[in-house]
């Protein structure tokens, strides 16, 4: 290992002999790029209040000066005597923080004594065992509910600095969701069995990068440790939401399925016409923001911004629903729209922040609805407005088909009536919650009528097993709306 290490060291000590930020961020454009990615970066931050932070890879300091203004303690770590040389001259008269060059391979800190672990281009200078070990470190340094944030280039080059040898890996953003959501530190003792990991908050492009560079493979993410124990069995074993959703419910395949059945571009009931006729209630007008709550594959976010010139920033917890919306985006060419992968109970926007919060058929899924639905409120400027059609229940008691097919799901249904309740609860105005189960009804059953006609078609694109899946799926679901027990509600208010 040490050879890599020693290549890694010649690879910097080329590029830091005049410590200036275009040796730093290894492009001729690092002043332009520094003035617009800053902001955009450090609006993705929890909160660093009171918080001890552990900035890696912190270079000249264009992060530290930032972080420094804002926590309570910051350590800023730089493999390169001339980086760390000049952040400690320009930014230890600032505040509390300590520099230290080293190699963050052989950094040591005290479990449990950092609130925050601040990265920006390290991950990708280390090989895959040396990352293993270090976001091992990671979950045991944070204090439970600490934040990780990193940001990577991914699949290739960035910068337009010439590398006579280039160390980088470029790896995929699959590979880093995988290697972070699959961490699991026991900390268990005699009193209490105690597991740790980290639950995705959000991982997006850096939009500077796309803007100015037109490069979509710069990303960030943020994660949260978080106590693991409690949520296994209702998601059939995987450790967390996130991989219940891209292993199971919403595979790449079983992805695809839905869309042939919605139409191209849609995963959710009605597809392109109840999108249009939903949409059309919220009298869009260009330059609006728009946040989409499971976005999906993003056919109802393109709408809206060809449609209405709207900006619309489309959020969905399924990694294999964004990574085809922005495929989808790669093609459609609008830099209207903007996708993340993102836990809306976690993410964090500031107040007033959009003027429509839309959401199809995705907030089953969350069991505090009525936190979510304050969230929702905050981010909403004054006069904005909500949308969401979602599933529903009927009164209790449930047939034990419909509550086993609840359980296997992990969905948290209400009748449409609490619905709207939950609401007005939270504050909104001129609440309309409706019951459009028969809505529901006529359209699976159109959507049904469309199968049996490409039935040949659908085979041959998946498989005969593909199509009896399907086919079972939306019988079971007229079956279920028939006997009263699932719901099909759409909901409207505003923000007075």
């Amino acid at each position: 290992m040490d050879w890599i290490r020693n290549m890694m060291t010649e690879f910097w000590k080329e590029h830091s002999k005049f410590a200036t930020v275009e040796e730093m961020m290894l492009d001729s454009n690092a002043q332009e790029l520094t003035q617009h990615e800053l902001p955009e970066i450090l609006s993705l931050l929890p909160s660093l209040a009171a918080s001890d932070v552990l900035e890696l890879g912190a270079g000249i300091g264009r992060f530290t000066r930032h972080l420094i203004g804002k926590a309570r303690h910051v350590t800023a770590v730089d493999f390169m005597e001339k980086f760390v040389e000049k952040n400690k001259k320009d930014n230890s008269h600032l505040g509390n923080a300590e520099f230290i060059q080293a190699d963050v391979t052989k950094l040591d800190f005290p479990k449990h004594s950092l609130d925050v672990v601040f990265s920006n281009w390290l991950l990708m200078y280390l090989s895959d065992q040396e990352l293993k070990s270090l976001a091992e470190k990671f979950i045991m340094w944070l204090r439970p509910g600490g934040y990780l944030f990193f940001r990577e280039s991914c699949f290739h080059q960035s910068g337009d600095c010439k590398r006579d040898f280039n160390p980088t890996h470029y790896r995929s953003p699959a590979y880093y969701n995988h290697l972070m959501s699959s961490l699991l530190l026991d900390e268990s003792d005699q009193t209490e069995k105690k597991c740790y990991g980290f639950d995705m908050v959000l991982n997006k492009t850096v939009q500077t990068y796309v803007k100015m560079k037109n490069n979509q493979n710069q990303l960030c993410w943020l994660m949260q440790k978080v106590r693991r124990d409690a949520v296994q069995q209702h998601q059939g074993g995987f450790s967390t939401f996130q991989e219940f959703l891209d292993n199971q419910q919403y595979t790449r395949r079983g992805i695809l399925r839905y869309e042939k059945m919605f139409g191209s571009g849609f995963v959710s009931t009605g597809g392109f016409s109840t999108t249009k006729e939903f949409v059309d209630m919220l009298n869009l007008t260009a330059g609006q923001k728009v946040l989409d709550v499971g976005c999906g594959i993003g056919g109802g976010d393109f709408y809206m911004a060809k449609t209405f010139g709207v900006e619309v920033l489309g959020m969905d917890l399924s990694s294999n629903m964004v990574e085809i919306a922005m495929e989808r985006a790669v093609k459609e060419k609008l830099p209207l729209v903007q996708f993340e992968v993102s836990d809306a109970t976690k993410r964090r926007f500031p107040d007033a922040a959009f003027d429509v919060v839309y959401s199809r058929d995705t907030i089953l899924h969350i069991r505090d609805k009525l936190d979510l639905f304050r969230k929702f409120y905050s981010w909403l400027k004054p006069g904005g407005k909500l949308l969401i059609s979602d599933y529903c229940c009927g009164e209790k008691p449930w047939s034990p088909a419909f509550q086993d097919y609840v359980n296997q799901r992990g969905y948290i249904l209400y009748t449409p009536q609490r619905y709207g309740q939950f609401l007005s609860e939270v504050g909104f105005s001129n609440v309309r919650a409706e019951d459009r189960t028969e809505q529901f009804i006529q359209v699976i059953k159109a959507e049904l009528q469309r199968a049996e006609k490409m039935k040949e078609e659908f085979i041959q694109e998946f498989s005969q097993e593909d199509y009896d899946a399907v086919v079972n799926g939306w019988t079971e679901k007229l079956q279920r709306c028939e006997t009263g027990d699932q719901r099909w509600g759409l909901f409207y208010a505003t923000k007075e």
